[in-house]
């Protein structure tokens, strides 16, 4: 069997999802316009931004679009790799977490979001946001709209807080796995619907082989966990089981 989490396994993920016949559509066009048989793949860029890169020339090759959103710190902000990834027909978001940076003050996170917001969209179209779960945190990046809207801004949608996700399946490799709910601080759907359980990228394949993956889909894949170098793939391995296990200490 591959290895799960590798460039291998990512392709052929995408392959089986090109041949299952469902329309691709980025975050802006499902808000807009959402197919009956949606394929969304999102892409939260919060580590190793070339990797995003690498995710994004995979799809393009494939004539698969997919939505990218990225935070504005060091580790995944670079204006030329936004904009060449947006130029290969993807849609650029922002990942915001300004909640987080202003240690909860909503007026200074309102502050800090429209400030970003401009930043990125000084380079790139910017239509959707998608909060950060900085699960280390003890804020969460959401709440600053309990005061503050983000549509007076233009933007059409937040998947968290504007999908139904009782008519939109949602995946997530949040864990390493894509049943690790249990490892969730904050990549939580709010759904009524038993949906079906996926533990790994081959169980999905399978599934689309199969005809019992749900769709309208929306897969999330944070790109910094994928990688065909062994030594990188072990590493991460290793962090994200050690965050596993912090993150269910701290949901208890």
């Amino acid at each position: 069997m591959m290895r799960d989490f590798t460039i291998k396994q990512y392709i052929s993920l995408l392959d089986h999802l090109k041949q299952s016949g469902g329309a691709f559509q980025t975050v802006r066009e499902y808000a807009s316009n959402p197919a009956q048989n949606a394929i969304l793949l999102r892409h939260d860029i919060d580590d190793r931004k070339d990797h995003a890169l690498v995710f994004a020339k995979l799809q393009a090759e494939r004539e698969i679009k997919g939505t990218f959103y990225f935070r504005i710190v060091p580790e995944s902000f670079q204006t030329e790799l936004i904009q060449e990834i947006e130029s290969l027909g993807h849609e650029i978001g922002y990942h915001y977490e300004d909640m987080d940076f202003a240690k909860g003050n909503t007026q200074e996170a309102y502050r800090l979001f429209v400030e970003h917001l401009e930043k990125l969209r000084s380079i790139a179209k910017i239509d959707t946001i998608c909060m950060h779960g900085s699960p280390r945190s003890e804020y969460d990046n959401k709440d600053v709209w309990k005061e503050f809207s983000y549509k007076q801004h233009g933007i059409i949608a937040e998947p968290y807080l504007d999908f139904n996700f009782d008519d939109l399946y949602y995946l997530t490799d949040t864990g390493r796995m894509w049943d690790g709910k249990k490892f969730s601080i904050r990549d939580e759907i709010s759904t009524t619907k038993k949906w079906p359980q996926f533990h790994s990228t081959e169980d999905i394949i399978l599934g689309l082989q199969r005809k019992n993956l749900p769709i309208p889909v929306m897969i999330n894949f944070h790109p910094q966990r994928w990688t065909d170098d062994l030594i990188l793939w072990l590493q991460e391995l290793l962090f994200q089981t050690t965050k596993n296990q912090i993150k269910k200490w701290k949901k208890h």
